[in-house]
């Protein structure tokens, strides 16, 4: 929170040489979720200033194949309604409904 990019980056250089990117993207994710009560402000920040762009590729990939997976669960089709291109990027018919 002191938005200090010296320290995120030893922080994120020391994780990445004990565990893989998946699982730094996971360990990001998981400290997003917990900042967003204090400072969402600071969600932006670090995307922004401090994550490495492998690692936001990572939490993309990650995160979009969950809403994925909830968007079937949802009754969306996949090839109709929702799809996943190349490079792994959610994209959404424009016409759909708000999904709750």
């Amino acid at each position: 929170m002191t938005r200090n990019t010296l320290i995120g980056a030893d922080l994120i250089a020391h994780l990445r040489s004990q565990i893989t990117l998946e699982e730094v993207a996971g360990m990001v994710l998981v400290s997003f979720d917990r900042l967003l009560w204090f400072d969402e402000q600071a969600i932006l920040w670090s995307i922004e200033n401090l994550i490495p762009a492998d690692v936001l590729q990572e939490m993309q990939r990650i995160t979009s194949v969950a809403v994925y997976q909830q968007l079937i669960r949802k009754g969306y089709v996949p090839g109709k309604d929702i799809s996943v291109d190349a490079k792994g990027k959610l994209l959404v018919k424009a016409k759909m409904t708000t999904v709750a």
